[in-house]
Formats: structure tokens, C-alpha cells, sequence
């Protein structure tokens, strides 16, 4: 099988990596890249949790190919904190105990930092809906909007 070589910003930093034809952003940024925080849940972008962004855009990871990463901008899990510290959302999580196995987590801190940063003020509703296509199963989804919302009232100086 032919690789393809693919070009890409991730988290900030310039990468270069092969990849088969065939094989998925989530499969590259895991295996090829060692950016493990991306997790597969589903293999059909139903549950979010290899949610990242692409080009300031949420997409599900397992659906994307990765020869389609070529020339664009990935932000994962990883790239969320900054050094030591840790941004307010994952903050806000662990204060609020608004996850357990980890599994989620990822792909919900991405989705909700995405609608956080299109709308620094949502409603709890609005929260609820944004992250309707990240499936948790272990916690209530109470903790996690809560913690969103703590977040979005820090971010905001609130």
C-alpha cells in the first residue's frame, strides 16, 4: 500500500506524518502523531469523543480522513491547556466532578471550548444542545452543563 504524506499545524506546532489512504484523522492523530487524548467511541460520529477542530470547525475525527488534514489547522485535547495551566473549562470539570471513566471528556472539553468561544454567554439550554452529539455514559450531563457554565462566567469575568 502507497502512504501519503501529509502536512498539517497541530495544537500550534508544524507536523508532517504518513498516513494510508484509507485512514481516518483519529486513527493518524493517535498512531502516527501519539496524540492519544482523542479517543474512539463509536467509529461513526455519533458519540463525540474523537471530537476535535479542524479549521475552527468541530468534526467528529473517525470521519474524517486523514489525507484530508493536508495544509489544515488541528486543535486537540492536548493543545487545550496551556503549559501547566490548565484552561478554565478543564478546571471547571474537575471542580465540578463532571467526569469519570475519561473516555467523553476529551470530546466534550472541545465541543464546549468550540460553543464558548462563538458564544461566551449561552443559556443552559444552549449548552445542552451544543453538546447533544457528545454521549456520556457514565455521569449525568447536569455536572458537565454546570461546569460549562462556571466556565463561560469565568472566561467572561462574570
Amino acid at each position: 500500500m502507497s502512504r501519503n504524506h501529509v502536512s498539517a499545524t497541530v495544537n500550534g506546532d508544524q507536523v508532517e506524518f504518513l498516513c494510508e489512504t484509507g485512514q481516518t484523522l483519529l486513527e493518524a492523530l493517535r498512531d502516527e502523531l501519539g496524540l492519544t487524548g482523542t479517543k474512539e467511541g463509536c467509529g461513526t460520529g455519533d458519540c463525540g469523543a474523537c471530537s476535535v477542530m479542524v479549521d475552527g470547525r468541530l468534526v467528529c475525527a473517525c470521519l474524517m480522513l486523514a489525507v484530508e488534514a493536508e495544509g489544515k489547522s488541528i486543535e486537540t485535547i492536548e493543545g487545550m491547556a496551556s503549559g501547566e495551566a490548565l484552561h478554565p473549562l478543564q478546571r471547571k470539570f474537575i471542580e465540578h466532578a463532571a467526569l469519570q471513566c475519561g473516555i467523553c471528556t476529551p470530546g466534550i472539553l472541545i465541543a464546549a471550548r468550540s460553543l464558548l468561544e462563538r458564544n461566551p454567554d449561552p443559556t443552559e439550554e444552549e449548552v445542552r444542545y451544543w453538546l447533544a452529539g457528545n454521549l456520556c455514559r457514565c455521569t449525568g450531563y447536569h455536572k458537565i452543563v454546570d461546569a460549562v457554565l462556571d466556565a463561560a462566567r469565568e472566561m467572561r469575568g462574570a
